[in-house]
């Protein structure tokens, strides 16, 4: 069987965390089986949509690398043939007129509240002619779904879900204003769409009965449905904003890989083994629909940050300096010179092997392109002691006539340190705080060879005058 898949968002703000791991599955399934991975935006609801959410969605699956077939359908597009639909249901007795006014359908509601009954319209029209219909009440159109039996979906991920009729009233599927109800647009543009499998969050569990009432009503095809359950902060409850950051571009600007978060949303709720690291090669080869749990799966930042220092160590040195030097360029709010680039490019083996995120290694690498004096955090000034400024001193001095390389420049601060009688961290540790402005750093000799010989000297020089550091 051919596949066919689809990320369906409304574009009613950000593409959300959860939202970003439905489209990796849809992805995911269909790449695996050779499918069609289509994007539907559901842009029906125009009060709340709007064209900052559309391309914030679209942006965030291309980061992704979530690369989506064919053209982008606009669900707001199709409403024709949505009311065309609705109405050869109506034309096959099907659905029929509504024409319950709002002050009825409110009473309705109390009388069930009342009687401690489910909230579910009473099928005042269903059998009614419309001729006793009242006058000046636009009408909507209500499905008429089975009043016996049971409606059941067979789900990849939840099993069999079967819910009784008699809990499933007859759903508006045209409103008084010719509009589609969601329901029907989903079911429409799936059939239209030729969708095989809907992948989703289960919080649309109670819309696959109803769309399966829909399509049984049309005598389409039902597609298969894996409703997965949604992700949980690390305290068990629906991820939100008070857990940190829940839309994509926020981890963009934090600063993870698109493929670390790509690894790490798929172990959210779907696992092969142990396996932990998975390459999105590996993700399409292995990736299937029975491995879903059914527990909702928690988010936990501290495994994320793990995982994407994995992939910043294993990146390419240019790519990390490319993505490294846009975020300094924005700190630093001007173009950073060719010098620099130069510097962070070959200092990138040592500064990727540290940092969780580019936000750290950006900050990591602010020492290689500051300008003079650099200054010094409060832990290194502690370091630049009279004693130990007077050490730089005497090493300044002998520093000049030093071949500038990092191994020679270790050998003559080893030979210095032992002219001294004090041990290397004496020297080198006041040393890293001169350089650097801070205590941490890649080794102080390869840093010393990255600035070069006139930079390291005039750091050295601007330490060892108090005035000048300050």
């Amino acid at each position: 069987m051919s596949v066919a898949v689809r990320f369906a968002p409304s574009p009613t703000g950000f593409l959300h965390i959860g939202g970003a791991r439905t489209a990796l599955f849809n992805w995911l399934f269909a790449r695996h089986h050779g499918g069609i991975f289509r994007l539907r935006i559901e842009d029906t609801d125009r009060t709340r949509s709007t064209p900052d959410a559309v391309a914030a969605i679209i942006d965030g699956l291309e980061w992704l690398g979530l690369s989506w077939d064919e053209d982008i359908v606009y669900q707001s597009a199709r409403a024709a043939r949505h009311a065309e639909t609705a109405e050869q249901l109506l034309a096959a007795g099907r659905a029929y007129y509504c024409y319950c006014t709002p002050a009825e359908l409110e009473a309705m509601r109390q009388k069930a509240r009342a009687e401690k009954r489910s909230v579910r319209y009473d099928g005042t029209w269903r059998d009614r002619d419309p001729t006793e219909a009242p006058p000046g009440v636009p009408p909507v159109i209500r499905l008429k779904a089975p009043q016996q039996g049971s409606t059941t979906i067979r789900d990849h991920v939840q099993g069999d879900v079967t819910v009784s009729n008699t809990e499933l009233d007859d759903l508006i599927i045209l409103r008084a204003d010719g509009s589609p109800t969601y329901n029907l647009s989903v079911v429409v543009d799936d059939h239209d769409m030729a969708i095989t499998h809907v992948i989703r969050g289960d919080d649309h569990l109670n819309n696959a009965l109803r769309q399966t009432q829909i399509y049984q009503a049309l005598d389409w095809p039902i597609p298969e449905f894996a409703h997965v359950p949604l992700i949980h902060g690390p305290d068990g409850t629906k991820m939100s904003k008070r857990h940190g950051a829940v839309g994509i571009d926020a981890y963009r600007d934090l600063g993870y890989l698109p493929e670390a978060l790509r690894n790490y949303l798929l172990r959210l709720g779907w696992s092969h083994g142990d396996d932990e690291i998975i390459s999105t090669e590996q993700a399409i080869k292995w990736f299937n629909l029975d491995a879903v749990g059914r527990a909702p799966a928690r988010f936990d930042f501290a495994k994320l940050d793990n995982l994407n220092g994995h992939y910043i160590r294993i990146s390419g040195d240019s790519r990390l300096s490319d993505l490294v030097s846009q975020r300094l360029e924005k700190m630093l709010r001007h173009p950073l010179p060719e010098l620099h680039r130069t510097r962070l490019l070959r200092a990138m083996p040592e500064l990727k092997l540290r940092p969780k995120t580019l936000a750290q290694l950006a900050v990591n690498a602010l020492f290689l392109i500051k300008p003079r004096p650099i200054g010094a955090d409060q832990k290194a000034a502690k370091l630049l002691t009279p004693d130990a400024r007077e050490l730089l001193s005497a090493l300044l001095r002998q520093l000049d006539r030093t071949t500038w390389q990092a191994a020679a420049l270790e050998a003559r601060v080893r030979e210095f340190t032992a002219e001294q009688g004090v041990e290397l961290a004496s020297v080198a540790q006041p040393l890293r705080a001169a350089l650097t402005g801070s205590v941490a750093s890649p080794s102080i000799f390869e840093v010393m060879e990255l600035l070069g010989r006139d930079e390291t000297l005039g750091r050295i020089a601007d330490a060892v005058t108090p005035e000048s550091s300050a």
